[in-house]
């Protein structure tokens, strides 16, 4: 309980941290920061009540105070380009993200992690030798360049998936539930998913491989081979069992990372999502929806830095006894 209360004080340290740095940048940036807003053919009086409005006009640090007291009661700002609270607009498309990240990290990792296994019982064949130029090929293949293959090959060759979106025209759905399980939401959503699959796969096909063949030399595996149980039970029963700690706290930190970073294949596949919407909001000099989607994608980052943290020290309790030690 101390290593994960101190974990705790450390993520909500960086978030205040975050917090600061996204008011500092969007202030003291070039400019007005209301360009995007103001319309020059407005009077002085006009822009300066509308800076009045937004509490421009006040020193630095009761603009400050003011965010932060905002922030705690769930305001984000209102968005300059939409008109509409930050907030309902980041809330709109973040579902969309979260579902797209999951499903490509389980394909990714539940593929990564029995491949991984295997080619390491392999160890030396000539399976091996074919696989792992063809994993680190795909890991080394821009997204982009994936994306536009799959769309080109599967999408407007042989008409299989959809070409973008999250739904088609006009469909309409009483929850938000029942859209993610029809069969529309999930035939828009093959295509990334498996763009991202295929970009992610190689972290846990790798790690797992290595760990693998550290878990293949401990005395627990030549003790079971002395009992006489076969090889593919050693592997998966004892060895595998051991090697997944690494690989499920990769899990929980690739998906804060790719939360963030999914901006490549959500602009390919026209997926409205989080980072679609946070390089619209930069484009545009929206910089309440731009600061409001820096701190969601923030937030989700350190939270699954401390989820990753703490399913280590359940998995190894020796980590959190030498850290408090």
């Amino acid at each position: 309980m101390k290593f994960i209360g101190q974990r705790l004080f450390h993520s909500l340290f960086v978030l205040w941290a975050v917090v600061t740095i996204l008011f500092l940048m969007f202030r003291l940036m070039p400019g007005n920061p209301l360009a995007a807003y103001i319309s020059e053919a407005l009077s002085e009086e006009d822009q300066a009540s509308i800076m009045r409005q937004f509490g421009l006009d006040r020193p630095l640090w009761e603009q400050y105070f003011i965010y932060l007291g905002n922030l705690l009661r769930g305001e984000l700002g209102l968005s300059f380009h939409q008109r509409t609270p930050v907030w309902e607009i980041v809330m709109s498309v973040f579902p969309n993200t979260l579902v797209l990240v999951a499903t490509g990290l389980i394909v990714a990792y539940i593929f990564g992690i029995i491949a991984g296994a295997f080619l390491a019982w392999k160890r030396g064949t000539w399976i091996e030798a074919v696989t792992i130029p063809v994993v680190l090929g795909t890991r080394a293949a821009p997204e982009l360049w994936v994306g536009m293959v799959l769309l080109a090959i599967l999408s407007f060759n042989l008409g299989w998936f959809p070409s973008g979106g999250a739904n088609s025209a006009g469909a309409f759905y009483d929850s938000e539930l029942q859209r993610f399980l029809s069969p529309d939401f999930l035939a828009h959503l093959a295509l990334p998913a498996l763009t991202l699959a295929l970009y992610l796969q190689g972290i846990p096909l790798l790690l797992m491989r290595s760990t693998m063949l550290d878990v293949m030399h401990e005395d627990f595996v030549t003790m079971a081979r002395m009992k006489g149980l076969s090889e593919w039970r050693i592997v998966i029963r004892h060895a595998a069992r051991n090697a997944l700690l690494p690989v499920v706290t990769a899990f929980a930190i690739s998906f804060g990372q790719i939360v963030g970073g999914n901006v490549v294949v959500e602009t390919v596949f026209s997926w409205p999502g989080l980072g679609r919407l946070l390089v619209a909001a930069v484009s545009n000099s929206d910089y309440p929806l731009a600061q409001g989607a820096f701190l969601l994608v923030s937030v989700v980052l350190v939270v699954m830095n401390f989820v990753a943290d703490v399913i280590y020290t359940l998995l190894d309790p020796r980590v959190s006894h030498a850290r408090v030690a």
